[in-house]
């Protein structure tokens, strides 16, 4: 193979998703598939003795949050360009991707030129998304479904990761300094700014969005 040919990995927890692109992007002459996986905390393994130029990276994985992987993966390699590739639409997300340094963002219902126009544009240097994913931005917060995740204070970030460390209520309060009601009243506010019905909803909608 020529020395000129980009070198991708893939991260997905699916492994027909893994087989179909590999495929796909295999018949490609100028791109050289190095790894596949299923885990990031495989890849992470992998890229500390693995120059890889392009990760096509999901943001749902079995072991870590995809959006939390991806700022690893640049403290680890910078000149590697991740490219999320997810099912996921919430605008939230896509932008969290790309402060955690991602070149793009392409959803799954790209087409193979399309996600090889974007590998291309991001080897180039350039923020690149799906035809999907610019329909998205292009219309922020026109809809309910691209909402954004709920502005927090820096209280609420810090309760809110007392909450998911199971942390009780009147250990907080101590922790804190603060009294059990004020607690109560962030816990409440907290359920009711993202909309959850419970704690466990709460910390799963959290992770989601990249705020744990």
């Amino acid at each position: 193979m020529s020395t000129h040919n980009t070198t991708l990995v893939i991260v997905d927890d699916h492994p027909i998703v893994l087989e179909g692109l590999s495929n796909l992007l295999k018949k490609r002459e100028q791109i050289e598939i190095v790894g596949n996986f299923t885990k990031g905390c495989d890849f992470i393994a992998f890229l500390k003795h693995t120059a890889v130029q392009v990760v096509l990276l999901d943001i749902f994985l079995p072991d870590i949050n995809g959006i939390d992987l991806c700022k690893e993966i640049k403290m680890i390699s910078p000149e590697t360009h991740v490219l999320a590739f997810s099912n996921h639409e919430e605008r939230s997300a896509i932008l969290k991707m790309l402060e955690n340094g991602a070149r793009g963002y392409l959803l799954k219902s790209a087409s193979i030129n399309e996600i090889l126009a974007c590998i291309d544009e991001a080897l180039r240097g350039e923020i690149t998304f799906s035809s999907g994913v610019k329909e998205i931005i292009s219309q922020p917060s026109k809809t309910n479904a691209f909402k954004e995740y709920p502005k927090l204070t820096l209280r609420e970030k810090e309760i809110i990761k007392l909450i998911a460390s199971g942390i009780t209520t009147s250990s907080m309060a101590k922790l804190l300094f603060l009294s059990k009601f004020t607690i109560d009243g962030h816990r409440k506010n907290l359920l009711h700014k993202f909309n959850a019905k419970n704690a466990v909803e709460l910390i799963n909608i959290a992770r989601q969005q990249g705020i744990l």
